[in-house]
């Protein structure tokens, strides 16, 4: 589904990520992890034509995506709020959201209303504008525009942030519903190694821009993470 050949960025001729081969499948559920620096928001950036590489590319279902804008229907993300409204309402973002892909209200109100628990009841309905949302809440309203119109391929950059931990464990149990149940490809980057060895069956540690370790997901995964970041 998405393969990464040769894929670069430098700024003022210093490498903040170096990738020479990097295939996610369709369907998988995917973290990347890393400190800080360590090059997961540029990656996701890149996927998402928001920056240009230095060298190299990314294919997104058979679309180079800073060559052709035909991977955007099927691809959706929430990085962070500057993806949001802040004039909207969360039920206005929602349906802005859904015209653009090609959903009406009530296809709109149909997939909000199976996420009534993740709401917790603090967003629907409230008379609030995004922007006067908590961090918490304006990455619900994210997250959940990030699922309308069925796509295929879905970036989360931290989805667990901010996140009380009752919402956190909704959230895992919908992302492996994504990935399991309806076979999106969902790719996560996360400080959180305890919720990525959860909610992903392979996860790919990066440092310094550079892949060190491309694991699949088992019962040892959180040690070796652990030990890793340890040293």
């Amino acid at each position: 589904m998405i393969i990464t050949t040769n894929l670069s960025k430098k700024y003022n001729n210093k490498v903040v990520l170096d990738i020479e081969h990097l295939e996610i499948p369709k369907g998988q559920s995917f973290g990347l992890v890393g400190n800080n620096g360590a090059g997961k928001t540029t990656y996701f950036s890149l996927l998402l034509d928001l920056i240009q590489p230095s060298r190299g590319e990314i294919i997104n279902n058979g679309v180079g995506v800073d060559k052709s804008e035909d991977w955007k229907p099927f691809t959706s993300a929430f990085i962070d709020e500057t993806f949001l409204i802040g004039y909207l309402t969360p039920e206005e973002y929602f349906y802005f959201i859904g015209e653009l892909r090609g959903q009406n209200k009530a296809d709109v109100d149909v997939l909000i209303a199976q996420y009534e628990d993740f709401f917790h009841g603090e967003i629907l309905n409230q008379k609030k504008y995004l922007r006067d949302l908590s961090k918490g809440n304006q990455k619900k309203v994210g997250i959940v525009a990030a699922l309308i119109g069925t796509p295929e391929v879905i970036i989360l950059d931290e989805p667990f942030a901010n996140l009380d931990p009752s919402t956190q464990i909704r959230l895992k149990s919908i992302i492996k519903g994504l990935t399991e149940t309806q076979g999106v490809t969902v790719l996560i980057s996360s400080h959180d190694l305890l919720h990525v060895t959860d909610v992903c069956n392979r996860i790919v540690v990066l440092e310094k821009g550079v892949i060190v370790k491309d694991l699949e997901t088992n019962q040892e995964t959180l040690k070796e993470l652990e030990l890793h970041f340890a040293n």
